[in-house]
């Protein structure tokens, strides 16, 4: 007898859906290696198109929810107030990080020196427009739509902006998160897909202790090997800087500590493991691990966050933009909360004083302001004994 090989109606979708969302997952990938090729400036051009495509797919969930009662003005209004939050935090990006080339140009002068009274007067038009459509018998209704907006800018472009701000301190604190992130949601599907047995949490019934357990152990070891290759580049590790005279992103520097090889003491406990007593590795491996921890235990809870979301709205994904991945926010859930994180180690663990963004802020001052400046910096450093009083400047 010729024997019948029979596969099971449920494995064979099961394999389908894994062989698309890996196929796509590599193509995602790879164009994400060459926008990093191209430089800064394209990796910002795609988080600004990430955050408008995140929020068009939440507000459209309000829009296909609560269509029905037909409101005034919705649409218009909420691409309004992304377009008025926008402008208010790129333009504290251009007034910071592009003194000197602002400074150059009479034009934005005005509007970096008003930028905020104009972004307040913007918003502001906004808020007016939102009290001139309120309709009677749908007002609860329409101030739920108006919460709703604000809520999402909060998500998508408060977050997209820390995201371009961790940029500027290196490539390396951009990439590191990142793929942090997706190493652990790739190595979290693939184990509890195998050896996934034990429910995590109720809200992603899929999730498992398994998957999650492997993808933590993963991602710390992804994180730790690809922070070692990124600090040897300055292409990664250098601050990103505007050149006015070039009018291009410049990543040339000399390498902080951060990013310099040292000699470290291995523990007495791992010395009979391993058989080394000291090991050659960049400081910033050691930030890493903290950047994949949170990566691997805390950053899901965005997932579960964006998963409670979509059960309280009785939908699968929040759209279907990438076949069998669902929405961009579907893909992007953790990273916004990484982002938050990322912002905050910065600024509390490494971020210091910043001669060169200090420099171009006192170029900007008129001569008078200049030279007070420097008068009180001499009498300071006098005074500290660094400077002679004899000296003459």
């Amino acid at each position: 007898p010729i024997p019948i090989v029979t596969y099971s109606p449920v494995l064979i979708p099961v394999w389908k859906n894994w062989w698309i969302r890996g196929i796509l997952s590599l193509a995602m990938i790879s164009g994400f290696f060459l926008i990093i090729y191209l430089g800064s400036f394209m990796l910002m051009l795609l988080v600004l198109s990430i955050q408008v495509k995140c929020y068009h797919e939440i507000i459209t969930i309000g829009y296909r929810v609560y269509h029905s009662y037909d409101l005034p003005w919705f649409r218009s209004l909420s691409w309004y107030f992304l377009l008025c939050v926008n402008y208010f935090f790129y333009g504290e990006t251009v007034a910071d990080y592009f003194a000197t080339f602002v400074q150059r140009r009479e034009q934005l002068q005005f509007l970096i020196r008003y930028h905020r009274f104009i972004s307040f007067a913007l918003y502001l038009t906004g808020f007016c427009m939102f009290v001139l459509s309120l309709v009677k018998k749908h007002y609860r209704l329409q101030f739920y739509m108006f919460a709703w907006t604000h809520v999402t800018l909060l998500i998508t472009v408060t977050q997209s902006h820390l995201v371009i701000q961790n940029l500027f301190e290196g490539m390396i604190w951009f990439l590191v998160p990142i793929s942090s992130v997706i190493c652990n949601d790739i190595a979290a599907y693939i184990f509890g897909f195998f050896f996934g047995r034990t429910p995590l949490i109720k809200l992603s019934p899929k999730k498992t202790w398994e998957g999650f357990i492997g993808g933590f152990f993963s991602t710390v070891v992804f994180g730790f090997i690809f922070s070692y290759f990124l600090a040897q580049h300055q292409y990664f590790v250098c601050p990103v800087e505007y050149n006015s005279e070039t009018n291009r992103f410049v990543t040339e520097c000399e390498p902080s500590e951060l990013f310099q090889m040292k000699k470290y003491s291995v523990p007495p406990l791992l010395q009979a493991v391993l058989g080394w007593e000291t090991v050659n590795m960049y400081p910033f491996q050691m930030h890493s691990f903290a950047l994949s921890t949170f990566a691997s235990l805390i950053g899901p809870f965005g997932g579960f966050f964006a998963s409670g979301f979509k059960r309280a709205f009785k939908i699968k994904d929040f759209a279907d933009t990438i076949p069998g991945h669902g929405g961009i926010m579907d893909r992007f859930d953790c990273q916004y909360l990484m982002a938050t994180f990322v912002h905050v180690y910065i600024t509390s663990f490494i971020r210091g004083p910043n001669p060169s963004k200090l420099l171009k802020q006192l170029l900007i001052l008129q001569p008078e302001q200049q030279l007070s400046v420097y008068k009180t910096l001499k009498s300071h450093l006098v005074e500290k004994g660094i400077l002679q009083p004899s000296l003459r400047g």
